[in-house]
């Protein structure tokens, strides 16, 4: 319980004890388990890539906020805009704060009940799907520059077919990575530009 509130990459200890159990059950190796525990968490590498320019200026909450930054906190920090009259720096540090007193509060309140209610979790397996796709939609229709979407999605159906459905993962995410790292400068040119014709 006591990790969750450090150890938070959107998987709980408990779902890594059981990836690296399944991993070794299987036969696989040491490295095998720990490119699959990458894999799990990878996506926290694009988060991270996509929230520089909004933590540009956060000063010495900046490194509490990097440390907060999971897929929920990313959703409200993405999707949700600033109420009028708010500091953005204390929208982002609060959202992060009360993100992660959920998660911790919640964890224990699942450890402490979780043996005591019985529950069937047959089907709630969708919910990070779901959860992407109402961050991506969330995105796309708050966004002029479709560019990051649209990158991901062309390298992930290039990887697909060259690699196959069991072995595209990585290269998509290092591809999609370095073609978002080259556009970076002309994106933010562009963003830029756009910012200076509405003022």
């Amino acid at each position: 319980m006591a990790s969750n509130s450090v150890y938070r990459t959107g998987k709980t200890p408990y779902h890594h004890r059981k990836i690296l159990a399944l991993a070794f059950a299987g036969g696989a190796s040491l490295i095998s388990a720990a490119l699959m525990t990458l894999m799990v968490n990878a996506r926290h590498l694009f988060y991270g890539i996509s929230m520089l320019q909004r933590y540009k200026n956060t000063g010495a909450a900046k490194p509490y906020l990097i440390f907060a930054l999971t897929d929920e906190t990313y959703s409200i920090v993405c999707s949700g805009d600033v109420p009028e009259g708010v500091d953005q720096n204390r929208y982002y540090l609060f959202a992060s704060l009360f993100d992660q007193v959920y998660w911790v509060a919640g964890s224990v309140a699942g450890t402490l009940l979780g043996s005591v209610i019985p529950f069937d979790t047959t089907g709630i397996d969708f919910s990070m799907t779901a959860l992407f796709l109402v961050v991506m939609v969330e995105q796309w229709c708050s966004s002029k520059d479709h560019t990051p979407a649209l990158v991901g999605l062309g390298v992930s159906l290039v990887c697909l077919a060259v690699f196959g459905s069991s072995n595209f993962l990585i290269p998509s995410m290092l591809g999609i990575t370095a073609v978002l790292t080259l556009l970076r400068g002309p994106m933010e040119k562009r963003a830029q530009k756009e910012t200076a014709h509405v003022d």
